[in-house]
């Protein structure tokens, strides 16, 4: 595939879509034979295919630098998890899984509240579905859920004072990962 052609929100949409329970590669091929491309197309070229094939070797890492910045201030880590919500909630397959735990799970304690947690239903226009796929988690709308887990997770980390840690590890890993260091 020739990476150089492929968009950012391609590639977006692709990683939205792929199944992430795949193992990470392996630890000597993921740090292994790095060179730093010549021209801009090859480094945004490489970046793009590195991004997809190491995803979850690059989702280990940041987890793991989160986690360091974590192990000062108990309180963050909650916020951590809350984060890691919020982002894999963009992942259709990962909030279509998870809404259908959580009703299933709600349908054992209360069938009302389950009821209520059915996405409604889809529009149809001249007898068709609607082309537009809409995700619902629990019923509502998928961004619902992304901003209210985001918010908490934000309030956590202001709270417990580690936000500056965060965007510290956080910005060091972007900025190792584009050599501004080397």
């Amino acid at each position: 595939m020739d990476w150089g052609t492929v968009t950012a929100e391609d590639l977006i949409s692709a990683l939205k879509e792929v199944e992430w329970s795949t193992p990470p590669r392996a630890v000597n091929e993921f740090f292994s034979k790095f060179t730093i491309p010549k021209s801009y197309p090859k480094w945004n070229s490489r970046f793009k295919c590195n991004l997809y094939y190491y995803r979850t070797n690059y989702f280990i890492l940041m987890l793991l630098a989160i986690g360091v910045a974590c192990l000062t201030r108990p309180m963050a880590i909650f916020g951590t998890a809350l984060t890691a919500l919020s982002i894999s909630f963009l992942n259709d397959s990962f909030a279509a899984s998870f809404s259908e735990k959580v009703t299933r799970t709600m349908r054992k304690v209360s069938p009302h509240w389950a009821a209520k947690m059915r996405p409604p239903h889809m529009p149809v226009i001249r007898g068709r579905p609607s082309a537009k796929k809409s995700v619902f988690i629990c019923g509502q709308p998928r961004g619902v859920f992304v901003f209210l887990f985001s918010a908490a997770s934000f309030i956590l980390w202001f709270t417990s004072s580690s936000l500056w840690s965060v965007l510290w590890a956080v910005g060091t890993g972007l900025l190792r990962k584009f050599n501004i260091f080397t």
